[in-house]
């Protein structure tokens, strides 16, 4: 996807095709700013090497539900990229590495999670609450390994807008913390780099469930139909 003098690209965090799509577009547009879909605590993890996972101190940070949805969602992407042999976030990891091979600015544009956890904790519902606990109850009535798609590759399109709408009807609230609310921040990072930055081509490397979200942000605040 292209905007102007930025170049968007749409991955899957355990997908060796995301890894691979980064390496040959890094390559070929050889930018000056790679923006990446992390935070700095994220971003330091990835660079050491260490999970990030959080500690019980932070609990009271974060809030108990966005506790425990952090530690359950970060136990489901090891699980599926053991799957894959591909570790959660190594496209991120890789896009930061040839930034810094190639002398180009990092720029982390994601919303920092302890507040996504907050606000996960502050808006999670009852009922969304107990549709969670309906839905963990019914996928443990199925095989393991039915995932219905190919966990190494980027899902396509339309599979990502079905995902989503249905996140979105059964799940309002998760869905505007986790995707509506960071779909703003991320755009609204990327516009001021653009602006910042006319010259320069910049890479945004980010989740393929934001990047419908953040074009449409992006395509609403364009001033004119060539540049933002």
């Amino acid at each position: 996807m292209r905007l102007g003098n930025l170049t968007i690209i749409g991955t899957s965090h355990i997908a060796k095709q995301s890894l691979q799509e980064v390496e040959e577009t890094i390559g070929k547009l050889k930018p000056a700013i790679v923006a990446v879909e992390l935070d700095r605590p994220r971003a330091q993890a990835l660079l050491k090497g260490e999970r990030g996972s959080l500690k019980l101190s932070d609990m009271r940070r974060v809030g108990v539900k966005g506790f425990l949805f952090a530690w359950l969602g970060a136990y489901a992407e090891r699980k599926l990229g053991e799957l894959v042999g591909m570790k959660p976030g190594e496209e991120m990891l890789k896009a930061m590495q040839l930034a810094q091979q190639t002398q180009a600015r990092v720029a982390l544009v994601d919303q920092d999670i302890s507040i996504t956890l907050r606000r996960f904790s502050e808006t999670l519902t009852w009922r969304e609450k107990a549709r969670i606990a309906i839905d963990v109850v019914k996928g443990a009535m199925f095989k393991t390994g039915m995932i219905g798609f190919d966990l190494t590759t980027v899902p396509k399109k339309e599979l990502i807008k079905k995902l989503t709408d249905q996140l979105k009807k059964r799940y309002p609230n998760i869905y505007l913390v986790l995707i509506a609310e960071r779909n703003e921040v991320i755009a609204h990072r990327l516009i001021h780099l653009m602006r910042e930055f006319p010259e320069d081509q910049i890479m945004a490397v980010i989740g393929a469930g934001h990047v419908e979200g953040v074009v449409e942000i992006l395509k609403s605040k364009s001033q004119s139909p060539k540049r933002l």
